[in-house]
């Protein structure tokens, strides 16, 4: 604490002076590197961001943590390289199912403490690339602060969600979950029993009984979006439920009338078989047939009655929860008559399986396995409250005790009663979730097993366990989801829920955040858009723009070589246009990154060449008018906070240049022309016996900024063949870079430096103002000023960022959230996307 008063009072004593001396010697405004480096060393001084390393001695790019909190760090070799698909699924995986299911960490980042990770969250936005991202920096403000890992993507060509769901989980040296299987000796005979072949034979969660959406529209359940149900109700239910959602019995009872069978009684009744509703419903049309013999209903009945179908199906809506599922015996015939959409249903007309796709009457399963009468002679018709009650019961003790038969020799037939006591003594016994076909083999499927040699196998009688990555944390009981606008991903269809919009996908979300361990978004509402954009030509302009600065007017016959040779002292110079105009000599200079184009403006501004001055000026357009703050935000991005970019000047350029700013956290004389030496802030010229060359290594790199603090890692791009004259150099700590950059000692060694601007993962700027146009060029920037496009476009970013904010607040802590920009797959050439990830701390709010 002493320390960072101390470094506090040093600040603002060194602050003041040097606003003093700019006033007493420059009588000029305070430019933009000054107001931004000080706003940044203020805020670094409230946030400590330290560096982790990894436990293989691998750096790690991070950020600080709670303790023993889950969170992800990228490895350093591999800032700059993008990841693919398949690498993506390589995290996913290890996410979900860690070292205990056989995963070993992925090959380009590190999820620390992934045993405390509770869900998994993918939310991907189509149409968008690396460059709009950078485009609306400012606008996605959630993206930017919140996520603080970001790795270029990219471009696939497959369908992303679909991969992700479908992707075979490697099988690796370690303990593997999926791999488990039981060996369960068995009676051969009953190794193609209808129930082992369907089921197979471990005891599973409720979930793994419900109907999937094929099952649903082969046995005409309602399904929404089929031909003939689009007058009928959806109840407001999640796309996904879980092995603890509840339990709902459902029984209905019809007659005849001129329109066919029609609903005249409903009863419903929850998970400890009370009733909660059962009413009477008056039919809309003349009946002709009240079906008494089987219904129970009587003219006499119906007569009071003035309870339609449509007030039925509110209470309905209204009674059942959220992650309701609906258990009933031939299910189909009473949504039918509800006209009610239901997605999570049980048939336990579908559990206890005949051969050949018969079916047991409800009244038959009743009495051979609850050992209950129903559907009696002596009852005038069906009670429907007995009904639905019956098959929840059915329903609960098939899922209770599993489908297979104990792994014991069996040479008789079991044919003692079971009692509710006995039922509830099942789960006592360490076979007990194996009793239902030994039980009830010859009362219900009618054959008994001779005596002889059982076999051992395993659970490979039923269908062989996918590797497939949904498909193994369904066995796991996590449940999947796909929320998104209808496209063919590889995934059951039951766990699918479509949407025309994002809107439409976020309220969908919201509703189950907390359902769901692996959940896969899809924004799609950006498809459509950006293509009216001509390749990005826009976009990619205004990004260009900001590397970019027009300088002059040059002596006559400056040539463009001159000029380039010039600028070069700022840092990577990609192109030179000259502008002849009929009286003086400009040039259009445009940088590789953005630093250079920054301290070109502050650097090179007001030199004197054979005594003219040189203006250096940006672009004036309507895309730079928020440039300042987009700097700011930039020196501010989680990715830049312990980066300094430096450049090393020859000795007679730094003894030439007029420095009107503040460079390198300090004030340096201004030098009007004629001048040939700098002075520092202290009065002392630097001495030339001091690095008379521009050359710059590794060595010497970590030898001089290493003063400061430790370095974690040093970008030295250069060409082949040739020395590198800028850096991109990292520190561990935040205060070395602070350190850095209010130095005296480094620009008497010709070091100009400044705060980065450029995120670890790019190369460059370039690389997000480039395209390619039809004939494989590149284009040329190309003003397409359309005022309106461009608003739409700023309100559909702030529009998404909005959005992710709310499924980031959505999420449950220690859920490890990661938003992909896809990119995309173009003919002539590919734009990369972007991937974000970030675990969601534990105390629940933003990071």
């Amino acid at each position: 604490m002493l320390l960072l008063l101390l470094l506090r009072f040093s600040h603002v004593f060194l602050t003041c002076t040097i606003r003093g001396k700019l006033n007493l010697e420059l009588h000029g405004p305070i430019t933009i590197v000054e107001t931004t480096v000080e706003r940044w060393i203020l805020h670094q001084q409230l946030q400590n961001k330290r560096l982790k390393i990894g436990e293989d001695g691998e750096g790690m790019d991070g950020c600080v943590h709670p303790t023993h909190s889950p969170r992800i760090s990228l490895l350093l070799n591999r800032l700059q390289q993008p990841v693919t698909l398949n690498e993506l699924t390589e995290l996913l995986h290890y996410a979900a199912l860690g070292k205990t299911g056989g995963i070993t960490q992925p090959s380009w980042c590190r999820l620390h403490h992934q045993r405390k990770v509770k869900g998994v969250n993918v939310v991907i936005v189509n149409g968008l690339t690396q460059t709009h991202f950078y485009k609306h920096y400012l606008t996605l403000q959630h993206l930017r602060i919140n996520y603080t890992s970001r790795v270029t993507f990219t471009p696939s060509s497959q369908n992303i969600a679909s991969e992700i769901f479908s992707r075979e989980v490697s099988n690796s040296d370690g303990p593997s979950i999926y791999q488990k299987k039981e060996s369960v000796k068995m009676h051969k005979a009953l190794r193609y029993h209808p129930v082992i072949t369907k089921f197979g034979t471990q005891t599973r969660g409720l979930t793994a009984y419900l109907l999937s959406l094929q099952e649903m529209i082969q046995r005409h359940y309602p399904v929404k979006g089929m031909p003939g149900f689009e007058d009928f109700v959806c109840t407001d239910s999640v796309n996904c439920v879980t092995d603890s959602s509840p339990l709902y019995g459902l029984d209905c009872e019809m007659c005849l009338t001129e329109k066919g069978n029609e609903l005249t009684r409903v009863s419903l009744v929850d998970s400890d078989g009370n009733c909660v509703l059962d009413e009477l419903v008056k039919p809309e049309n003349r009946i002709l047939d009240y079906l008494t013999r089987f219904s129970g209903i009587t003219a006499a009945m119906l007569r009071p009655v003035t309870t339609t179908l449509r007030d039925m199906q509110a209470k309905i809506k209204a009674l059942l929860p959220w992650d309701a599922v609906l258990v009933g015996h031939s299910l189909n015939g009473d949504l039918v008559a509800l006209k009610l959409i239901h997605p999570h249903v049980i048939d336990t007309s579908l559990l206890y399986r005949k051969e050949f796709g018969q079916r047991f009457k409800l009244k038959v399963l009743a009495e051979t396995v609850l050992k209950r009468q129903i559907q009696t002679k002596k009852k005038m018709g069906h009670d429907s409250i007995e009904d639905a009650a019956a098959a929840l019961e059915l329903a609960q003790y098939f899922i209770k005790t599993g489908p297979q038969v104990t792994p014991h020799t069996h040479t008789h037939t079991h044919t003692h009663t079971h009692t509710d006591r006995d039922r509830a003594d099942l789960s006592f016994s360490p076979y007990a979730h194996c009793q239902v076909l030994e039980r009830h083999l010859e009362e219900l499927w009618g054959y008994t097993l001779e005596e002889e040699k059982e076999e051992e196998i395993t659970d490979s009688s039923a269908p062989s366990l996918s590797l497939r990555f949904a498909d193994i944390l369904q066995t796991l009981g996590r449940t999947v989801a796909f929320i998104g606008k209808r496209s063919v991903v590889a995934l059951d269809l039951s766990n699918q829920q479509w949407h025309s919009s994002d809107k439409e996908v976020l309220a969908s979300y919201r509703k189950q955040s907390q359902s769901s361990f692996l959940s896969v978004l899809q924004f799609s509402s950006f498809s459509d858009h950006v293509k009216q954009e001509q390749r990005y030509q826009r976009v990619c302009a205004n990004l260009r723009d900001m590397c970019v600065v027009f300088a002059g007017p040059f002596p006559a016959g400056f040539s463009e070589r001159e000029v380039k040779r010039f600028f070069c002292c700022c840092g990577p110079v990609r192109k030179i246009k000259m502008l002849n105009t009929a009286v003086r000599v400009h040039a259009e200079v445009e940088f590789e990154l953005l630093e250079g184009a920054v301290l070109a403006l502050k650097v090179l501004n007001g030199l004197s060449l054979q005594g003219q001055s040189i203006k250096v000026q940006r672009p004036v357009n309507e895309s730079m008018l928020d440039l300042d703050e987009t700097l700011d935000a930039l020196m501010g991005d989680a990715l830049n906070t312990s980066s300094l970019y430096v450049i090393k000047t020859k000795l007679r350029t730094a003894e030439s240049m007029n420095i009107s700013a503040k460079v390198n956290g300090h004030t340096v004389g201004a030098q009007f022309p004629g001048a040939s030496t700098i002075t520092t802030a202290n009065g002392l010229c630097p001495t030339k016996a001091h690095n008379k060359t521009s050359k710059l290594t590794e060595e010497t790199v970590r030898e001089t900024f290493g003063n400061f603090g430790a370095v974690q890692r040093v970008d030295l791009p250069a060409k082949p063949g040739k020395y590198a004259r800028h850096a991109s150099i990292k520190f561990e700590s935040s205060h070395s870079k602070h350190a850095a950059l209010i130095s005296e000692d480094l620009s008497m060694e010709n070091y100009v430096i400044c705060p980065s601007l450029t995120p670890s993962h790019l190369h460059s700027w370039v690389s997000l103002a480039t395209t390619v146009d039809a004939e494989g060029e590149d284009t040329e920037k190309t003003h397409m000023h359309n005022s309106h496009q461009d608003q739409e476009m700023e309100l559909m970013m702030r529009k998404l960022d909005r959005y992710l904010g709310k499924i980031f607040k959505s999420l449950p802590p220690c859920t490890l959230s990661v938003v992909v920009l896809p990119g995309h797959n173009g003919v002539h050439g590919d734009l990369p996307g972007l991937c974000f990830m970030e675990v969601k701390s534990g105390s629940g709010g933003e990071q």
